[in-house]
């Protein structure tokens, strides 16, 4: 703890004024970890507008450590007195802080010769009253018990009444601007706390500035990071948006790729339907025909009858090869679609053809449902080709 002393002071051990000086001193932990403790309290015991115009009702049926200074002070003295604020230090200093203001502090002890003195007519003074409310923040309590005692241990007065100017310093510490200790009169206190504040104002001011500026600082940077979080969030949504659009639009293409399957797959289902339908409905035909005593027409009288039905103009030649190495060429017209072969095909009536499909082998080219109704010449196939039988 480092001590610098300003001006003249009397000896510790007299009951004056100790002059000018200033100090840092360290709170101790109950008083400094206290202020979160007691912020709960405060709007409990906080006097109402109504309470500061009319002292008397300030006292309430219990009274709380900090009420305890107030209520002592004024059934000895009187309401006459600065305003003393009835909460912790620490409250009152931060009061202090937010104010641009120093704080006055008072260390009460009833039992001390010179109290009665010191209060009646010094605190009870009305220039020192109006003085301290206008250019104070004012703190007291009493000297041997909660934070009195506390305050007492750590500024150690040699004598009482004990009173000391207080500003906030950094971490744990306070400034002790000025300290009096023992009976002073109205005009000499208010003289000293006057040059005080000249002398020692300007410094606290600047400290206060710089803290609100650092503050400003704080602040400022609190809020870019804000901002810069608000804005990578945003661009994180958008994203996922983005991915979540791009998703649902495979899908979509994805369930319309399957629809389009799924119709050429119905597509090439129906011829191969229609040849089992024929080739079911051949065994009927030839028993009937048994029971009418009529004999089953060969493939080539079948063949015959097909070629009766073909129209003149025969002017596109096929070859078509079977999977059993069996060999037919037919004629068509160059007008004629690609159905006419797989008729010409079914009217074989040879065993074992009946689900297949038409691949020429070069170029390589299917021709099933979809190519049904192109014509040979369309297709390739004119004026001669080759196609072969795929079983399926």
């Amino acid at each position: 703890m480092s001590l610098t002393i300003r001006g003249s002071a009397k000896a510790r051990d007299q009951p004056s004024c100790n002059g000018f000086f200033c100090r840092m001193v360290c709170l101790p932990k109950c008083i400094f970890g206290g202020f979160s403790r007691v912020m709960g309290r405060r709007n409990q015991y906080q006097p109402s507008e109504l309470q500061l115009q009319h002292p008397q009702l300030l006292h309430p049926p219990v009274v709380p450590e900090d009420w305890a200074f107030l209520v002592s002070f004024e059934q000895q003295y009187g309401t006459t007195h600065p305003f003393f604020y009835a909460c912790s230090f620490m409250q009152a200093l931060k009061i202090a802080e937010d104010e641009h203001k120093l704080m006055f502090m008072y260390l009460h002890s009833p039992e001390h010769p010179f109290t009665p003195s010191f209060c009646s007519r010094t605190l009870s003074s009305e220039l020192v009253v109006q003085f301290l409310d206008a250019n104070f923040v004012c703190w007291g309590a009493i000297a041997d018990r909660g934070e009195g005692l506390q305050m007492a241990a750590t500024l150690q007065p040699a004598s009482f009444p004990f009173c000391a100017v207080i500003a906030p310093a950094a971490g744990n510490n306070i400034a002790v601007l000025q300290q009096m200790e023992g009976p002073i009169d109205p005009a000499e206190l208010v003289e000293i706390l006057q040059r005080t504040m000249e002398e020692q104002g300007s410094a606290f001011g600047t400290t206060v500035r710089g803290r609100e500026e650092e503050h400003m600082r704080a602040r400022i940077k609190e809020e870019e990071r804000i901002k810069a979080r608000a804005k990578e969030e945003e661009k994180l949504r958008a994203d996922r948006q983005l991915r979540e659009e791009q998703d649902a639009a495979y899908f979509v293409a994805l369930q319309r790729d399957q629809e389009k399957e799924n119709l050429r797959n119905a597509r090439a289902q129906k011829p191969i339907e229609a040849s089992n339908q024929t080739n079911y409905q051949n065994p009927r035909q030839m028993h009937r025909e048994k029971q009418l005593g009529k004999p089953r027409q060969s493939s080539s009288v079948g063949e015959a009858q097909y070629k009766e039905t073909i129209t003149h103009g025969k002017d596109t030649q096929i070859l078509i090869r079977f999977p059993g190495g069996e060999r037919r060429e037919h004629n068509f017209s160059c007008t004629d679609k690609i159905l006419s072969i797989y008729r010409y095909i079914d009217s074989l009536g040879l065993p074992g053809i009946a689900n297949y499909r038409l691949i020429s082998s070069f170029p390589r080219r299917v021709f099933s449902f979809d190519q049904m109704g192109m014509t040979l010449k369309d297709a390739g196939l004119h004026p001669r080709a080759s196609l072969f039988v795929e079983l399926l």
